[in-house]
């Protein structure tokens, strides 16, 4: 970390600093190879180009037959062209009957184009459609040529190429399939699986844990006794770690018991590539994560044997909400750690301003940062914020106008105005009021 003990507890951050000192630590995880399922999520390491044209060769889309373009040139519905059934072609089939002169051969969507055929008539065209499918209508005829199974009436005509596609149409051997950063979902991995790959080189999905701390914690679902509150800061965070791109377990509460903390931090640590507490981050008598972990990893415990980088440290920084934070590297492997404070609001922003980027950071991805854009403000009165500190408030984004109206107060238990905003509204460390019809800066939550 980019931080000296010498700057100590009085030291403010800027939420630039902190989130520079957090990026400059993680460090991308290990590419591993993954089978095509398994790499959902995950991000290419490297270009993959195509080994095999798509389709890989000519072929119908439609039910109909396959004939020469010359063959039906002049067909109508007064003078049909008749050709003779010479066979059938199915997707799949390895075999194809040639089209002649004068022949036609029934085919299914999906099935390669026979030999001496340039165009496919949809059986809706042809005396074939009238029935139950496309052999209803044909009439075997006893003067049929040796081979034949029939005639069919084409009622219009088809240009060379029509409802066939092509080889490569899609996509040619040897272009670019998919770019290194990519994120495969499925249609990537559609695509994979089409030319043929089975794994692909990725960077795992990083396993992200989630711990909440409070002896006043409930979990949902239990009853909710005198002075207590149920856990929604754990539930929040793990969802938005996989909203993220992570693998993430969510630890129920933690009471405030640093030993017992200490424990669960050590037990964790097995499955996790980032650790992420929420509580007692400030200067409370009962802050238990503050007490657990300061100053691990320059003696004892969890980090033990990590070397002069290795502990969490613990700040304020200029920002309203979130004043107070951690961060650090625990354990035998220095994984990370960030520590956010308790109240749901300001657990949530400093998920989205830090916590999310290590977790892209982890992953690889090229842009770890959430879209911002600029947009009116529109509210009733002007916004108030302390001076010297960088204010996220809640709002809700109109694109289609470029406006952004405030949603709720400024307070950081506001759960319920937090589940109606899209945006974080950004009101800079110098300014202290924002008159309505001000362009303001927006962090774009969805």
């Amino acid at each position: 970390m980019s931080s000296t003990t010498a700057e100590g507890q009085d030291h403010v951050w800027s939420v630039d600093e902190h989130l520079e000192d957090i990026l400059g630590t993680v460090r991308p995880l290990e590419p591993i190879e993954l089978h095509l399922l398994d790499a959902q999520g995950c991000v290419l390491v490297e270009d993959v180009a195509v080994p095999l044209s798509l389709p890989p060769f000519d072929n119908s889309s439609m039910d109909g037959y396959a004939v020469r373009a010359a063959d039906v040139a002049g067909a109508g519905e007064e003078f049909p062209a008749v050709l003779t059934v010479v066979g059938d072609v199915a997707a799949g089939q390895a075999e194809q009957p040639s089209v002649g002169p004068g022949q036609a051969v029934r085919i299914m969507t999906g099935a390669p184009l026979p030999p001496g055929a340039e165009a496919v008539v949809p059986v809706e065209w042809t005396d074939g459609g009238l029935g139950a499918g496309p052999v209803a209508g044909m009439r075997a005829h006893s003067q049929a040529p040796d081979g034949a199974e029939g005639e069919v009436q084409v009622f219009r005509p088809a240009a060379p190429g029509a409802h066939v596609r092509e080889r490569g149409s899609d996509v040619r051997s040897g272009e670019p399939a998919l770019a290194a950063g990519t994120v495969l979902e499925a249609p990537q991995i559609a695509l994979l699986a089409a030319i043929g790959l089975q794994s692909v080189h990725v960077r795992p999905r990083p396993r992200v844990v989630v711990l909440s701390t409070g002896s006043e914690l409930v979990q949902p679902g239990q009853a909710l006794g005198h002075g207590r509150i149920y856990d929604s800061n754990s539930f929040a965070l793990t969802a938005a770690a996989r909203g993220a791109g992570a693998l993430a377990f969510r630890v129920g509460a933690v009471p405030d018991d640093p030993e017992t903390l200490r424990a669960t931090v050590e037990d964790q640590l097995v499955r996790a590539d980032l650790l992420v507490t929420t509580g007692g981050v400030s200067v409370g008598a009962y802050d238990v994560v503050k007490e657990a972990l300061s100053g691990i990893g320059r003696s004892d415990g969890v980090g033990e044997g990590e070397g002069p980088e290795g502990g969490i440290e613990f700040r304020k920084l200029a920002m309203q909400p979130g004043k107070p934070q951690g961060f650090g590297t625990i354990g035998p492997d220095h994984t990370p750690l960030l520590a956010l404070p308790g109240n749901p609001v300001s657990s949530y922003v400093s998920f989205e301003l830090f916590v999310r980027p290590a977790i892209r950071t982890l992953m690889g991805l090229p842009d770890v940062h959430r879209p911002t854009a600029r947009a009116e403000l529109r509210s009733p009165k002007a916004l108030t914020s302390p001076g010297g500190r960088r204010q996220f408030l809640r709002g809700t984004h109109d694109p289609a106008t470029g406006t952004v109206v405030p949603v709720g107060g400024a307070g950081s238990h506001l759960v319920a105005a937090l589940a109606h905003a899209d945006a974080l509204i950004v009101v800079p460390e110098d300014v202290t009021s924002v008159e309505p019809g001000t362009e303001v800066e927006t962090v774009l939550l969805g």
